[in-house]
């Protein structure tokens, strides 16, 4: 009777496993998915009303992890944003964190997955689109 209990709650188990597989996010995957946020909310930012005169003078933000000049490109998106002279653009918690945010993604591509990351194109003018 034992055996069978136990029959049981293996037969149980084995569907709730199998139907919600985990993979833990790989470095890989993290950076993909961080890029994608950080074009969205470069393009909201942009589109917006309250961060539109912010976002004017600087350009559209896309990041490709596959294209070798994106380091370059997010370097100088960061000195860009920082260096925002007006009071309500350097000061203004949205550009704060989309600095912020842009910092994390290079500081992971350069630090933490350095090794893991290939980069197959390396066409600088596709990221200026």
């Amino acid at each position: 009777m034992a055996v069978f209990h136990h029959l049981l709650l293996v037969l149980s188990l084995v569907p709730l496993t199998l139907s919600s597989p985990f993979y833990p996010p790989t470095c890989y995957s993290k950076v993909l998915s961080k890029a994608r946020e950080l074009n969205l909310r470069a393009a909201q930012l942009k589109g917006d009303p309250h961060t539109s005169y912010c976002m004017g003078n600087i350009p559209d933000l896309h990041l490709d992890v596959h294209n070798a000049c994106v380091m370059h490109k997010m370097r100088t998106y960061i000195v860009l944003v920082e260096d925002l002279r007006h009071q309500r653009c350097s000061n203004h918690k949205e550009m704060w964190r989309l600095s912020a945010s842009v910092r994390h993604l290079y500081m992971i591509m350069s630090q933490r997955c350095h090794g893991d990351l290939v980069f197959t194109v390396s066409d600088c003018s596709a990221l200026e689109r």
